[in-house]
């Protein structure tokens, strides 16, 4: 009986751990190859947008950094030098601190009131009941005009000995402002052209506006909400989302404003149509000088590509550092509300 017993436990051991044993290895390594195929599958449809994604952004930031510490003319062999263009461009560069206070006035003024005018419009357009789509296009078709031409007509209408809407403001008794030709009055301006190109912005707050649930508006009506708490409490909520979308791609491309002050400047000094005649960027006294003219100036203009690259990582540095707060505020102010 022992031996049987014996026998029988001898048995088990390995008839125990042979269904066990052998076959757990053989499970894991199919679940491996499961993952690897997956992931495989991933990067082959991710493989556009990685190879976009490196070749677009990851080298051009980069070398951007590799040459801002460089002497390099973009003809010669770079040289390295340090931190001596950051200190050419902070301590011996007056101009950059104007760029930056030009381009900062034009982010937080600029981008404000085009947030402001175009969700307004958008609302205004979805009140009204007959001829909405006519009012719509109207307000659409000029942020389709191309970016120089409508500068140009801009400039013309707003020419401060005689343009039209001076001639206007005289007969009206009012103040006729120098405009693109005042260094007060440039970046106004400047705003104004933009918020008449504010179709963007005005149709992605219509499309937001209509897809508010309108039972939310009737229960707040019904609670005897007026229209101010109304648009508290039920529309913003509802489309902050689309509110933090237009202020974070507005401070992107103000970050990036070039064409309409460069060429605001030069239609202002009046040697636009003269390619012959040298122009300064920044027309009058600087006031439209931003610092994306500045890198062109210093890379393309001035061949300091050093010192251009270094303007442009700050930039990109400001860029970033206003998209990450605004997302933290309203990451911050859902979790509130909430």
């Amino acid at each position: 009986m022992s031996l049987a017993f014996g026998t029988r436990k001898g048995n088990d051991g390995p008839a125990g751990a042979g269904p066990t044993g052998p076959a757990a290895p053989s499970t894991q390594h199919l679940l491996r190859r499961k993952r690897r195929r997956e992931a495989a599958r991933t990067l082959a449809f991710l493989s556009p947008w990685l190879v976009g994604f490196g070749v677009f952004f990851v080298y051009p930031l980069v070398s951007t950094a590799y040459f801002s510490f460089t002497q390099y003319n973009g003809f010669g062999a770079p040289a390295f030098n340090g931190l001596k263009n950051w200190d050419y461009v902070f301590d011996q560069l007056p101009t950059f601190w104007q760029g930056l206070r030009n381009t900062l006035w034009l982010v937080v003024v600029m981008v404000s009131l085009r947030v402001v005018f175009g969700l307004g419009i958008g609302m205004l357009i979805t009140k009204v009941k007959t001829g909405a789509g006519f009012f719509r296009t109207v307000f659409y078709l000029p942020y389709l005009a191309p970016p120089v031409a409508a500068t140009v007509a801009f400039a013309f209408l707003f020419n401060p000995g005689t343009g039209p809407v001076n001639h206007l403001l005289g007969e009206l008794g009012l103040p006729q402002p120098g405009w693109f030709a005042s260094p007060d009055w440039s970046k106004p301006a400047l705003t104004l052209l933009a918020m008449w190109g504010i179709g963007d912005l005005m149709v992605i707050f219509m499309a937001s506006l209509l897809d508010v649930p309108r039972e939310q508006y009737e229960a707040a009506e019904l609670d005897g909400a007026g229209p101010f708490q109304r648009f508290r409490y039920v529309t913003l909520p509802n489309i902050s989302p689309i509110i933090m979308f237009a202020v974070v791609t507005g401070v992107i491309q103000t970050m990036q404003y070039y064409t309409q002050a460069l060429v605001a400047g030069k239609v202002a000094s009046g040697i636009a149509g003269n390619s012959g005649q040298q122009f300064e960027p920044g027309y009058p006294s600087g006031s439209t000088w931003t610092l994306p003219q500045m890198v062109y100036n210093l890379g393309f203009q001035r061949f300091n590509y050093g010192a251009a690259c270094v303007v442009a990582l700050v930039l990109f540095a400001i860029s970033m550092a206003v998209t990450s707060i605004l997302l933290r505020r309203r990451s911050g102010f859902m979790a509130s509300d909430d």
